[in-house]
């Protein structure tokens, strides 16, 4: 089996690591230099250019893209419908809004090639083993892709979703179910600091993480960061937020469903631009703990 990886970013990358573990053949691009170059020393084979990469590839061929939402997807998209033959898959692997990828399900079908949106979660750590992923795409093609799935996936990990679109729809529910998780830890722990009593945070988070009905990766996670910097000092609250959050906030509007936990948790985030607290810094350090997202330190 082979696949070409456009995007070595944290996740992109990762993955490529993961298929080659699984006896994937990757030839991989990315505009950085370097990041070529880590991909090339794993094992994989490189492009410097769309074009270089769609020609090493055998027909049908299969493409992932790993690239920002917006933008960037709608570029490669655009090039790659040029350079693709009809029967060639495209998975836009990224956190692409759920209308472009109906989209791009589209426009891609006007030249015969199959697109599926993909949910990735996980975080790096998921990519690069045991992943997580949400399917969208036409169910006829999805038994071609799905070895893929087997390989790269935790056991139970991955979900054929429906058409175009319901991948990347399932995935923003997924993320603005994470917002609230992460802010309610958050909070649980600046009233620890502000009570009467002088806790070990890392401690609390490891019983909490042994047999109690919060117990959960964020935690786990929590319970690494704290023991690292036991109050957090060395980095900022601000929470920073990928779009994924006000996504699932405003379909909920949309829809008329009261998320008020999830619709308070990205006030939060955009509270946390201004104002430093213990619920931030939680929050944040938690982002970076799963997903390698960036943390405003302290000078």
């Amino acid at each position: 089996m082979e696949i070409g990886m456009i995007g070595l970013g944290k996740m992109g990358l990762n993955l490529v690591k993961n298929l080659l573990d699984q006896q994937v053949d990757v030839t991989a691009f990315d505009l950085s230099v370097t990041a070529r170059s880590v991909a090339q020393s794993n094992g994989a084979r490189t492009a410097d250019n769309l074009a270089k990469l769609v020609a090493q590839l055998t027909r049908p061929r299969l493409i992932w893209i790993m690239v920002p939402a917006g933008k960037p997807t709608d570029t490669t998209i655009n090039q790659l419908e040029k350079l693709l033959d009809a029967d060639d898959i495209v998975i836009d692997g990224g956190n692409s809004f759920y209308q472009d990828s109906i989209r791009h399900g589209k426009q891609l079908a006007t030249a015969k090639i199959h697109f599926f949106d993909v949910g990735t979660s996980g975080g790096m750590a998921g990519a690069r083993h045991n992943g997580n992923f949400m399917i969208g795409g036409p169910k006829e093609i999805f038994p071609r892709i799905e070895p893929l799935f087997k390989k790269i996936a935790a056991q139970n990990g991955y979900l054929y979703t429906g058409p175009s679109g319901s991948g990347h729809y399932l995935k923003m529910v997924h993320n603005g179910i994470e917002y609230g998780m992460m802010q309610a830890i958050g909070e649980g722990f600046e009233i620890l600091q502000k009570s009467p009593y002088a806790y070990d945070n890392a401690a609390v988070a490891q019983v909490w993480n042994h047999g109690s009905v919060i117990r959960s990766w964020l935690m786990e996670l929590a319970q690494q960061q704290f023991a690292h910097d036991p109050q957090l000092s060395q980095i900022k609250g601000v929470m920073h937020s990928s779009g994924e959050g006000a996504w699932t906030s405003e379909e909920a509007i949309r829809l008329h469903v009261a998320a008020p936990v999830i619709s308070a948790a990205l006030m939060m985030r955009y509270r946390s631009e201004e104002v430093d607290t213990l619920n931030g810094k939680v929050v944040a350090a938690l982002r970076n703990g799963f997903g390698g997202h960036a943390v405003e330190k302290n000078q």
